[in-house]
């Protein structure tokens, strides 16, 4: 078991290729470490202080406990096959399951179909792969600016604030985030995601440019312009895992 840690979750890599994402607490009233496991995932609280070696060292001797009890709740992330050249496969997109399929052609470009995708590329092969994940992670990117642009001619008028700029690109643990100078940044993941959950995050970032915490000021204003935010957050939790692992399969080594 490997582990890697980023932001405020851990993340461990089993024997088995499977791969846990834990969330780290620190609780000013914890006396002990404490692991538990609901549907929404894996937490560890701990202690103010505690040593980040301890914390490790407490999650690998419950190692084994964990991985069963994610498993039941069917919140490990399997290893997924790899994209294959010519090879088709099902993954998600805007919520619904799709097929990505290969043909050849003269140039390199992706088809829209009511299946899903189709990637056309050229011979030889050599260079397909690389090219496909950049079609693939432009063709993601699209989707969520034009959903995005919509959205904003609702929700800038009603704030009377307006983001910088908007980035998207693939993010490790977060969905989105406002930067001091009021740029949005949103994970391309969000592409494979519903609309509706993507939506939410959006909203999520634009109330941070009132309000610049997670106060209860901050979900009121969240709750005044999207009231479903509960339902898309609790959605994310429950399956941002496999969204994750899904575009790291399909756009893996593209330049940020």
């Amino acid at each position: 078991m490997t582990q890697h840690l980023e932001g405020d979750w851990l993340e461990l890599a089993m024997t088995g290729g499977n791969t846990i994402r834990v969330l780290k607490a620190a609780h000013p009233r914890a006396r002990r470490l404490r692991l538990t496991v609901t549907p929404k995932g894996a937490r560890v609280s701990y202690p103010r202080g505690t040593h980040p070696a301890q914390v490790s060292a407490f999650l690998r001797s419950h190692a084994q406990w964990l991985e069963q009890k994610l498993d039941e709740l069917n919140l490990i992330v399997k290893p997924l096959p790899p994209l294959r050249i010519g090879h088709a496969c099902e993954f998600p997109l805007r919520g619904e399951l799709a097929e990505l399929d290969w043909s050849e052609g003269a140039y390199p470009k992706i088809e829209a179909h009511a299946r899903g995708l189709t990637l056309v590329v050229p011979r030889p092969h050599s260079r397909a792969l690389p090219i496909a994940r950049g079609l693939l992670a432009s063709h993601l990117e699209a989707l969520i600016r034009r959903d995005v642009s919509r959205w904003l001619a609702v929700y800038v008028p009603q704030l009377g604030l307006a983001p910088t700029s908007l980035r998207i690109r693939p993010m490790k643990s977060l969905w989105g985030s406002l930067d001091t100078r009021d740029r949005i940044n949103l994970d391309l993941a969000l592409a494979l995601a519903p609309p509706a959950a993507l939506r939410y995050v959006l909203v999520h970032e634009l109330c941070h440019l009132r309000v610049r915490n997670h106060s209860p000021r901050f979900w009121a204003l969240v709750e005044t312009l999207y009231p479903d935010w509960r339902e898309q957050r609790d959605w994310l939790r429950q399956h941002g895992a496999i969204l994750k692992a899904e575009l790291d399969r399909l756009v893996a080594d593209v330049a940020d």
